[in-house]
């Protein structure tokens, strides 16, 4: 696949873009033959710093004459060497002398066949490896210290909830923009043209808001947002900002910069909140419910794959885009939204591959509303699967405008300048939609009814709680029944009895018995509420634990287990429990649970009754007297 590579500015061609499948395997740049590729460090950093941002393993430069490979997983200087992270390199003269490799590496044939895998895996060095989203995450992390202490110093009046809102606005504003210039969607530089002279901040609410005109995303809706226009920044702040997102002194590349790496970013950064001190300083520490669950643990992009594959995929599956429009997908707990975005991105494919196949059949005029010219969905049908399709909630507001953030980003991809101009001028139609109604704030597992049940709350309290009635912030959907599909990875901790809303808890959640982490009140919450597919990961502690027993017995009599997927492996590095998948679904007649355990050497696949787990007292999912060892039960 041929593709364009803008450095500083100007477009570099050609370039070209390798993928299998629709993952990018490995980017290639081609210089002109005047180039030196052994010891010029500019076509090495420009095409480092094009891998890195996409988070590959590698890429090649070459101009015929020289080819070189480089590891892209060290984060690129500009002061390095042409020789830095580069582990081959060859001549003309080579070509027939490395034909066996080059063909052996990267042929399509081979690389099917798991050759290119394996190269990367035993030959790219992993010295010093800094992968864009740790380092990306350190960036944004400085930013938000130099904005709160700025927005703190500057600003007397803010509290707590205003400055966190207000550095988080910020911080979303200018990386949404950033990211639109590196996709030719904004013009370069524009955020740069904002230090030229007089106030950096102020100058900023300019390009904002002719954003909120050609956008409406919410993003920049200042109807809503009475305060960030009003405060004050020092301009040192906004530069160093601003400067650090521009080539050369900015290693990334945003054109390729993966949606669903953003948004790992973003479930880490979230795990952070600035504090105010009585002298009003600003603090940044460590959010009290992310201290007692251990930290932030992000989910891989295999997890989420998997887990919307076995759920939207089922559910889809042969199905017209009219029939998709009526499933509504929804995970509960969403965070910066990476099961959303994984929902969306599955959902974008699946329409386009039908309009595709179908394209003969199309009329003219209908086709060219559906897809555009270059082979991608048009905006207006992205918008419609988004508006129809994708719902979260989560009790973080914070969290929830980022989940919007990446969606919004999600639904611009493939978008050009004159595409957006085409649209404002001809439709007059701004480009995105408002998610408002899609993704919503508050506390998904506990309702309206709380307060009832409260003597006297403080408004902290209230504000705390963030009580969330599914049926009144939902009506439609559940005037049919509610949500389809069910996805997500919920929070992992233990209630606090201590705390006063754990009695309701145990009143409104009848599986709740002895110690209760919070994850398993979500699977009663969706099993009463009700789905077509359900698909969480969760710890697998679940399977014997006795405090869950209830909640298993609930599991195995409500729905039926269509799989359970145990890792012996760690799924999130630094989490003391292991994991599984769990997919669930609503289909009683079958009882066949398909299970799947997966080890570091070794993964063992098998069959298993539903009605067996029913048998023992504790209704434990005890896998370990199945697959190989049920025959040596048995004899016992």
């Amino acid at each position: 696949m041929k593709t364009k590579l803008k450095v500083g500015g100007a477009t570099k061609a050609p370039d070209y873009c390798f993928t299998l499948a629709g993952t990018k395997k490995f980017f290639v740049e081609a210089k002109k033959p005047s180039v030196n590729i052994k010891t010029d460090i500019l076509p090495a950093y420009q095409v480092r710093r094009y891998g890195w941002s996409a988070k590959l393993a590698i890429v090649i430069v070459t101009d015929f004459e020289e080819f070189a490979i480089y590891d892209c997983n060290k984060k690129p200087n500009l002061k390095d060497k042409a020789s830095v992270c580069r582990i081959k390199y060859m001549t003309y003269t080579d070509y027939v002398k490395e034909f066996d490799f080059i063909y052996e590496t990267f042929a399509k044939k081979q690389i099917l066949k798991g050759s290119f895998d394996k190269y990367i895996q035993s030959d790219v060095k992993k010295r010093g490896t800094t992968t864009v989203d740790n380092e990306f995450l350190k960036e944004i992390e400085s930013w938000r210290k130099y904005l709160a202490t700025s927005f703190a110093l500057r600003n007397k009046q803010l509290t707590d909830d205003e400055i966190n809102y207000a550095v988080q606005k910020t911080i979303d504003r200018i990386i949404f923009l950033r990211i639109c210039e590196d996709r030719s969607i904004e013009k370069y530089g524009r955020l740069k043209e904002t230090l030229r002279n007089g106030n950096y901040y102020k100058n900023l609410f300019d390009i904002f808001d002719q954003a909120d005109k050609k956008y409406n995303s919410g993003l920049f809706d200042f109807k809503k947002d009475k305060l960030t226009q009003t405060l004050t920044v020092d301009n040192k702040v906004v530069k160093n900002i601003i400067s650090q997102l521009y080539y050369p002194d900015s290693p990334y590349e945003f054109s390729v910069f993966p949606i669903d790496i953003l948004g790992h970013v973003y479930e880490r950064f979230l795990g952070k909140i600035i504090r105010l001190t009585p002298a009003h300083y600003a603090k940044i520490e460590e959010k009290p419910e992310v201290r007692k669950a251990g930290g932030v643990y992000y989910t891989p992009n295999y997890i989420v794959d998997y887990i919307v594959e076995n759920t939207v995929g089922k559910l889809i599956k042969n199905k017209t885009p009219k029939q998709i429009e009526k499933i509504k997908i929804c995970d509960p707990a969403c965070g910066s939204g990476s099961f959303l975005i994984g929902a969306y991105q599955y959902l974008l494919n699946y329409h386009l591959k039908y309009y595709t196949n179908l394209n003969k059949g199309l009329q003219p005029l209908i086709h060219k509303k559906l897809v555009t010219p270059d082979g991608n969905l048009t905006t207006a049908e992205k918008k419609r699967i988004l508006l129809n399709n994708i719902y979260g909630v989560d009790i973080d507001s914070q969290a929830v405008e980022v989940a919007k953030l990446n969606l919004l980003l999600k639904a611009l991809e493939g978008k050009t300048k004159a595409s957006i101009n085409t649209q404002l001028s001809l439709f007059n139609e701004r480009v995105l939609p408002s998610l408002n109604e899609n993704i919503k704030c508050g506390n998904s597992l506990i309702g309206s009814d709380f307060y009832d049940a409260q003597a006297t709350l403080f408004p902290e309290q209230i504000k705390k709680i963030n009580a969330f009635d599914w049926e009144k912030q939902f009506p439609e959907i559940f005037e049919n029944g509610g949500f389809d599909v069910v996805i997500g990875n919920p929070p992992y901790f233990r209630i606090d009895d201590k705390k006063f809303e754990s009695n309701y808890l145990r009143t409104k959640f009848k599986t709740t018995e002895f110690k209760v982490d919070i994850y398993t009140l979500f699977i009663e919450h969706f099993i009463n509420l009700g789905f077509e597919k359900f698909g969480f990961i969760i710890p697998n502690t679940i399977m014997t634990n006795l405090t869950d027993r209830k909640l298993r017995k609930l599991i195995l009599r409500k729905t039926h287990i269509h799989e359970i997927i145990n890792y012996k492996i760690r799924v999130f590095d630094q989490a003391v429990v292991h994991s599984m998948i769990i997919i669930l679904d609503k289909n009683l007649k079958n009882r066949n649970i398909r299970v799947k355990q997966i080890s570091v050497n070794n993964e063992e696949t098998f069959n298993i009754k539903q009605d067996d787990f029913l048998k023992n007292n504790n209704f434990s999912f005890d896998i370990r007297l199945f697959g190989k060892n049920i025959t040596l039960f048995e004899k016992i």
